[in-house]
């Protein structure tokens, strides 16, 4: 018996000859017409199968790209300094990060005076708080900021002004919405500068609205509110501690060393001689971008694979039909061997039947795929995305269980010996 791969050479080389390929379709179509019924459910498996696997590669796929835009939209070349210890005594793992007080404005003023290769700082306190207007009411993240921080965190005006200096030298109560809070409180696109919200039972006057840079949830950037940042620190948390440092590298391939740069400066300042007992972390922009790609991507991964289970059931299901076929026409595989046909000719028949099946399921398979990525988006706001390779992969992979699950019945047909068919009842 020849093995797989050979069968394939030489029935490649067989289809040279258009009279043998169109006797091989005729016979192909006329086959798998015979049972429409049968063949139609084996079909199904197949249909359903590709069609989950491409659905979730594209979801995948859009929670790959909807994570990358998130990133880039904080900022581009964005190192982000955060209070807290980095490790705790004795301990290796990271405690507290984030939640100390330990970073101040002037440590953002050192850093902004001292690194090199640095276009702005822009350092932010973060508290969430209600915010209200007569009647209308939501609780938000509010943004204590600088100037800087639009330019750092590449926000833009829609409307109106963004926090300036003047507004931080005299500790002002005014305020920058998103366009999400904007919605909640006032209606939507409405414009609300020169109207007035109580944070904190304070009085705010609003100065301007945010162009919308899209997302839901928490972070969103659309959700959120900008004051001065002196009028935080003063007002809503009562210290000169700062949540976090934005700082933006001028370059890319300086990110690593500004970093370094960074860290040194800050563990002078602070008198920690060892860097494990710093009171503070370093995010790196880069960094965060590329383990959320790699999660991502394991993801996708995990749900292609899942939907991958369902090719292999309706892979089962095709050798299940193509079994009981043999044994239907055991008798006309022993008169077609009688009249001199080769047992190759035998397994080209059966694995041409088999590899149409997967053939049209993956097509329609790949299209219910397509037109269910399509609604999930609509429905439910989940970006989805499909991409060539991922059709080429489901394609590829339907045509490889044709002929895969297909050989072991085309072999058993062509392994029958011609009497004891020809006798079979």
């Amino acid at each position: 018996m020849k093995t797989l791969p050979a069968i394939i050479q030489n029935f490649l080389r067989k289809l040279k000859n258009n009279m043998l390929f169109i006797d091989l379709i005729e016979e192909t179509v006329f086959a798998i017409l015979a049972n429409k019924v049968r063949s139609g459910l084996t079909v199904l498996g197949i249909i359903i199968g590709i069609g989950s696997v491409v659905t979730m590669i594209s979801i995948g796929q859009g929670a790959t790209s909807d994570i990358s835009k998130n990133i880039q939209s904080l900022g581009s070349n964005l190192l982000v300094v955060i209070p807290g210890s980095q490790r705790g005594i004795g301990s290796q793992v990271r405690g507290g990060l984030g939640s100390a007080t330990t970073l101040v404005i002037a440590d953002a003023e050192a850093i902004a005076e001292k690194i090199a290769h640095v276009e702005a700082v822009a350092p932010e306190v973060s508290v969430r708080k209600q915010i209200v207007f007569k009647s209308n009411n939501t609780n938000t993240s509010i943004r204590g900021v600088t100037p800087d921080y639009a330019k750092v965190k590449n926000v833009e005006i829609e409307t109106g002004n963004f926090i300036s200096g003047q507004n931080i030298d005299k500790n002002l109560k005014v305020a920058v919405l998103g366009p999400t809070i904007r919605d909640d409180l006032f209606g939507e696109n409405a414009n609300p500068i020169g109207q007035k919200v109580k944070i904190e039972k304070m009085e705010f006057t609003i100065i301007g609205v945010t162009k919308s840079k899209g997302g839901t949830g928490f972070g969103s950037a659309d959700d959120l509110v900008y004051i001065p940042i002196s009028t935080a620190q003063r007002y809503l948390i009562g210290s000169d501690s700062v949540s976090d440092i934005n700082i933006q590298v001028e370059k890319e391939n300086f990110m690593s060393l500004t970093q370094e740069e960074i860290t040194n400066l800050l563990l002078r300042r602070h008198n920690i001689a060892d860097p494990l007992n710093a009171d503070f972390g370093i995010m790196n922009q880069a960094d965060i971008m590329e383990t959320m790609s790699d999660v991502s991507r394991t993801l996708t991964l995990l749900l292609g694979a899942i939907a991958g289970i369902s090719l292999i059931v309706g892979g089962i299901g095709i050798m299940n039909m193509m079994l009981t076929t043999v044994t239907e026409r055991t008798r006309e595989i022993g008169l077609r061997k009688s009249l001199g046909a080769k047992n190759e000719d035998i397994i080209f028949q059966f694995l041409a039947e088999s590899a149409t099946l997967t053939f049209v399921g993956g097509l329609v398979g790949i299209l219910l795929g397509w037109g269910a990525s399509i609604l999930v988006m609509k429905f439910s706001g989940t970006t989805t995305a499909i991409t060539a390779w991922s059709v080429f992969l489901a394609f590829g992979v339907s045509a490889a269980i044709g002929i895969v699950f297909g050989y072991y019945p085309a072999r058993k047909a062509a392994n029958l010996n011609p009497i004891e068919a020809l006798r079979y009842e």
